[in-house]
């Protein structure tokens, strides 16, 4: 079958027909496919029923993938690879800890020192209505900027926390696990794509003060660098189907999980996240 292209919507996005990610992938194949990714942000495959050991063979052709060591919480016990985003209940009855995973705009791994490139997301169980996740094109967000607001934005940094995540059984040896394992990092509100060579704005709700200026003075910058970077011409929401398998690129995207749905129906995903390269310092704040 022929490899078909997709857009999925003005701003970012494509789909990819004619290919069965439980197949061996030729390297020709595989540099189209990344040609197309680099281009849209977002790559879309329909109907993939793949097992846990095609779906991480499938990333490994983005590059070396995460262990989900900052979150282990989430990730599968057999497959590290394998982080679980869902509100399926844990074996001893108690709640999932990733039921409420990307509820805000974020880019993932931004609060570690070396960011996500890709993320792999599979649908498995999908809500009868809701549960969609919206993406925003930061290079649009960048190249829409006036030219003064990117001359006092260039050389800044954000200060990244993992701490956003909604937790109802917070305990304080928890908040002390949280800190010591994704301690503040800071990354330059402005990066250059290692492959595209283009800039990207790179902020987002776990962004909580910038590098070198009080609360008072980052707030009014933070927040309206995050509303200029979500307005409607740069979005694209996707539509959740089982068995899609979403790939998008952290490194000139956002995205937000959005809780529109029945949370008594069941909401399992599985992604695998490909490793960027190392940027951002860790911070000695809270």
């Amino acid at each position: 079958m022929t490899i078909k292209i997709r857009r999925l919507s003005h701003a970012l996005g494509a789909e990819i027909t004619g290919l069965d990610l439980r197949e061996t992938l030729s390297l020709e194949s595989f540099n189209y496919i990344n040609q197309v990714f680099l281009e849209y942000g977002i790559l879309l495959f329909r109907d993939q029923k793949i097992t846990r050991d095609q779906h991480i063979t499938f990333s490994r052709y983005f590059g070396e993938l995460d262990n989900n060591d900052a979150q282990p919480r989430d990730r599968d016990p057999e497959y590290h690879e394998i982080a679980l985003v869902t509100n399926k209940p844990k074996l001893n009855g108690q709640p999932s800890d990733s039921r409420y995973t990307g509820r805000v705009w974020h880019s993932d791994r931004s609060y570690t020192t070396v960011p996500a490139a890709a993320s792999l997301l599979l649908g498995l169980e999908i809500p009868d209505v809701g549960g969609e996740t919206m993406f925003t094109n930061m290079y649009m967000a960048y190249d829409t900027l006036s030219a003064t607001m990117k001359n006092l934005i260039s050389g800044l940094s954000g200060i990244h926390s993992s701490n956003t995540r909604p937790i109802l059984d917070l305990t304080t040896e928890r908040a002390s696990e949280m800190r010591i394992l994704n301690p503040p990092v800071a990354q330059p509100l402005v990066r250059i794509h290692p492959e595209t060579g283009r800039k990207a704005l790179y902020v987002g709700d776990k962004v909580k003060t910038i590098l070198g200026m009080t609360n008072e003075e980052s707030e009014p910058i933070i927040k309206f660098l995050c509303s200029h970077a979500t307005r409607y011409e740069f979005l694209y929401r996707h539509q959740w189907r089982q068995h899609d398998l979403l790939v998008w690129d952290n490194r000139c995207t956002m995205h937000i999980a959005l809780g529109d749905f029945d949370e008594t129906q069941r909401r399992h995903m599985e992604r695998t996240t490909v490793m960027g390269t190392p940027s951002g310092q860790i911070c000695n704040i809270e």
